[in-house]
């Protein structure tokens, strides 16, 4: 992909200990900018930053250990991100799970918490940094992106309640953009399909016939579920397109978002 110098910036991943936010902080620190990756999981963190020190062991980068969910400690990271580094030029929201029920089985409670987990693991972040990307904005680039699904366009009845919640975070990104660009903040989204994660290696331990490999098992999953691609998108293939959207590679961009999906999308 292309490359740029990301020296003097700074770029906040959310739900950066593993996946497709450990991937993008990785092009970050490659691209030569400061990074500050935060996560719920304090043991899945310090392997993150352990591995990240290792292949950039001269980086500035930040590991804290903080719950999207909590606005507490959002406000806390971004307190020492500022304290660290003085500024936020980038924003990476990339939390959150799928939820497999249909509107049958779907509870009061679960419908709360996926709502909840959807839209406030993007209004809390983006909140607490604000101020400071008001700042970067004077100063050239100053960017928002969001890991949405493509449940947001192409919603999936065993997927009832994430689909919905996708769909709403879509309009809540449009408005986002909206209101900020006036401010010189864009904001964008990468919409996923099926990517290969620590969730899907769990199901291929328990699920996977005897002698069957990994590409074996995900090929035909892929097939079967009509990616036209016939296999799994990687997380460095979602990060590499956050790290368009995020950078001034795409300074012209915003309000839109990117399909990395594999072809799987059925809409025009």
């Amino acid at each position: 992909m292309i490359q740029i110098d990301l020296t003097g910036q700074v770029a906040v991943v959310t739900g950066g200990s593993s996946g497709i936010g450990l991937a993008t902080a990785e092009l970050f620190l490659k691209a030569g900018a400061s990074v500050a990756i935060c996560g719920r999981d304090s043991e899945r963190l310090a392997h993150a930053e352990a591995a990240l020190r290792e292949r950039y062991p001269q980086a500035p980068l930040l590991a804290a250990r903080c719950d999207v969910l909590d606005a507490v400690d959002v406000d806390a990271f971004a307190l020492q991100v500022q304290t660290r580094f003085g500024r936020t030029d980038m924003l990476v929201n990339n939390a959150g799970q799928g939820r497999v029920s249909t509107f049958a089985d779907t509870t009061d409670e679960a419908w709360r918490e996926e709502l909840d987990l959807k839209y406030f693991s993007i209004i809390r972040p983006t909140r607490a940094f604000l101020p400071m990307l008001r700042d970067a904005a004077g100063a050239g680039n100053a960017s928002i992106v969001c890991v949405n699904s493509l449940l947001a366009l192409q919603p999936e009845p065993h997927m009832v309640a994430t689909s919905s919640a996708r769909a709403g975070v879509q309009n809540l990104i449009r408005s986002l953009a909206v209101e900020l660009a006036p401010q010189r903040i864009r904001v964008n989204s990468i919409l996923i399909g099926i990517v290969e994660s620590g969730q899907w290696r769990r199901r291929f331990d328990t699920q996977a016939q005897p002698g069957q490999s990994w590409e074996d098992w995900t090929g035909e999953l892929a097939r079967k579920k009509n990616i036209p691609l016939g296999r799994f998108g990687r997380p460095e293939e979602a990060a590499q397109a956050l790290f368009y959207l995020a950078t001034n590679l795409s300074s012209y961009t915003t309000g839109s978002h990117i399909d990395v999906s594999g072809g799987n999308a059925r809409h025009v």
